[in-house]
């Protein structure tokens, strides 16, 4: 009997696995998982500690696994047990990320969530028609593959990691995959992740079937609605006809206002009762062909085909008014209602109900704001670039983001490299969208990037630069950190000093900035050398090219004197924003080694000039 097989009988043995749906082999008990605590550092430094520690050269295969069976068969929920593979992953197989995706057959594609060792999460989604994907290939030859990078994956840091691909297959049917990456992927940890994407598949199985046998198929036990799941699967049928007839549809969420409060103050019971009573109100007034759907706690849907956004705010208008026309007990009930359309919002599902949220978000957003009665927003009204209609995009996702697998920052991006530019200050317009989304990412860094920008053109207008040189400059100092929108949160946001790995992370935000956001747009060529180079030092120290002197751009060399100082004087995560005196001693420490002399000392000429506030 060979080592692989002899510790799955082993383990069968001890964990007592069945594969018998009517037997599962989970328990009610939970263990809580604890989310990892996010993570920024600028000027302040870093330790030397290595991250971790090098490889074990011999594992006990059958300890690490009974150790995986003995927590994972307490968990409830897929992400749970992903968390426990992501545990071993890191302390006992020194891997790089692991990642565990699951085929959603209605969307065609792979839904894929993936932690690196430093809990980074991502989830991405891989097409199934992709069929040059190494996951896509895994999963139609039902075949372990190698690859020796997941740039497919366009995760920066993560790129050039030789990574196994193991299909889950569940009674001969593929329902997923397991990826794995590491520098060191020995013979021995490639059988143990064989046997860990096999039993992780066990669980999740049962998971699933008694998910499935512990509720109604499609029906809401609380609304008598369709459910979610159901709804999800209605809206994908609909679509499809709608596309294939050539017919516009519309989805409008409806979300009740206030309903924490009424649990807290009035007691659960209370919150049922209008949940049930709203969602009473709109089934018994939407058309014949309408179908209406509980789509979240106190959030309901409603699918109009054959509708356009014209035809659906006037739906909208009616609904809203025969539910919320009459009290109940007393109570005031207003309604926050978003509308989103197909094909002029969105030809994709999610995306669709993306808008349909983000559209509802502010309509919640207008009702504190102007305290009325109930405000309806459609997607075809929302100006993306519009801070409240950003915050409210960032929202949504960040809520489902595993389900969706839609990062807000790539969504950023690519709206970005597709707006239409009309005009200069168009373009200034959108920049400073796209850098205040980026600074948002940070509270520490709210208004970095307009700062920064500001001070460079004061400096570049010092120099008697061109009127064309300063608003290069201006702009390239506006998006100077642009590339920090691919480095993980965990990062940006740590209060401690970052470790060698996580600041050689941090190091390559200049050519993530240039690589993914402004090589593709032409009009922002211009602007490459400032944003590339602009953490290059003057003696040649910096990165990412270690350029020396007047090798480095004369943009860069600006915008890296105005980042430093903006970066000195503000309120750091581990320490308070410096006094203006202290901040100019370092800058002249750093004159002729870390920055230019001259430009440094005119600098300081102008500093009593610039606004300390933004």
């Amino acid at each position: 009997m060979n080592p692989r097989q002899k510790a799955l009988d082993e383990l069968n043995k001890q964990q007592g696995f069945i594969f018998n749906s009517s037997n599962p082999i989970l328990d009610q008990r939970t263990q809580k998982v604890e989310p990892k605590k996010t993570s920024n550092r600028l000027y302040g430094g870093y330790n030397s500690s290595t991250f971790l520690s090098a490889s074990p050269e011999n594992i006990d295969s059958v300890e690490l696994l009974n150790s995986f069976c003995n927590t994972a068969k307490y968990k409830n929920s897929a992400e749970e047990i992903f968390f426990c593979l992501h545990n071993i992953s890191v302390n006992q197989l020194s891997l790089n990320f692991i990642s565990i995706g699951f085929i959603n057959p209605s969307l065609n594609r792979i839904n894929l969530k993936l932690l690196d060792r430093i809990s980074n999460s991502y989830s991405v989604k891989i097409s199934l028609d992709d069929t040059k994907n190494p996951l896509v290939e895994s999963l139609s030859s039902k075949s372990i593959k190698f690859t020796q990078n997941v740039d497919f994956l366009n995760i920066y840091h993560l790129k050039e990691t030789p990574t196994i691909i193991i299909p889950l297959i569940s009674k001969g049917e593929q329902i997923g995959i397991l990826a794995a990456g590491s520098e060191n992927l020995t013979n021995q940890k490639v059988e143990i992740l064989k046997l860990l994407a096999e039993f992780s598949t066990i669980y999740m199985q049962n998971l699933k079937l008694n998910e499935v046998a512990n509720q109604k198929i499609d029906e809401d036990s609380l609304t008598g609605l369709k459910n979610h799941r159901s709804f999800q699967d209605e809206l994908h049928r609909q679509i499809d006809s709608a596309k294939d007839k050539a017919k516009p549809l519309s989805v409008i969420i409806f979300d009740i206002n206030d309903i924490a409060k009424i649990n807290r103050e009035s007691g659960h019971a209370r919150g049922d009762e209008i949940i049930k009573y709203i969602s009473h109100k709109i089934k018994e007034n939407i058309r014949p062909k309408d179908i209406a759907a509980r789509y979240g706690g106190d959030e309901i849907a409603v699918i109009l085909p054959n509708t356009d956004s014209a035809e659906a705010f006037y739906m909208a208008e009616y609904l809203n008014y025969t539910a919320t026309c009459n009290s109940v007990n007393d109570g005031k009930i207003t309604l926050s209602i978003g509308i989103a359309n197909y094909p002029s919002c969105s030809l994709s599902q999610e995306k669709l109900l993306l808008l349909a949220e983000q559209a509802m978000v502010i309509s919640k957003h207008n009702n504190y704001k102007d305290n009325s009665s109930s405000n309806i927003v459609s997607a075809n009204d929302i100006n993306f670039w519009d801070g409240t209609s950003l915050k409210s995009f960032a929202s949504v996702i960040s809520k489902r983001h595993s389900e969706l697998g839609i990062n807000f920052e790539d969504e950023i991006i690519n709206q970005f490299q597709t707006e239409k530019i009309q005009s200069d200050s168009h373009l200034v317009e959108i920049a400073t969208s796209l850098s205040g989304a980026i600074d948002a990412k940070d509270t520490y860094t709210r208004g970095h990037s307009q700062a920064v920008s500001t001070y460079s053109e004061s400096l570049a207008r010092a120099l008697n630069l061109s009127e064309k040189d300063i608003q290069k400059i201006k702009l390239g100092a506006l998006l100077h950190d642009v590339g920090k929108i691919g480095i993980p949160e965990n990062i940006l946001k740590k209060t401690e000093k970052l470790t060698d790995e996580e600041w050689n992370i941090m190091k390559q935000h200049p050519s993530i900035g240039v690589k993914k956001v402004l090589k593709p747009i032409e009009i922002l060529s211009e602007l490459i050398p400032i944003v590339e180079h602009h953490h290059e030092n003057w003696d040649g120290s910096g990165y990412p090219a270690r350029l020396k002197g007047e090798e480095i751009p004369l943009g860069a060399r600006i915008v890296a004197i105005a980042d430093a100082y903006h970066a000195l004087i503000s309120n750091r995560p581990y320490r308070d924003g410096l006094g203006n005196e202290r901040a100019i001693q370092i800058l002249r420490v750093g004159a002729g080694i870390q920055w230019q002399a001259e430009l440094v000392m005119k600098f300081i000429e102008i500093i009593p000039t610039l606004p300390t506030t933004f």
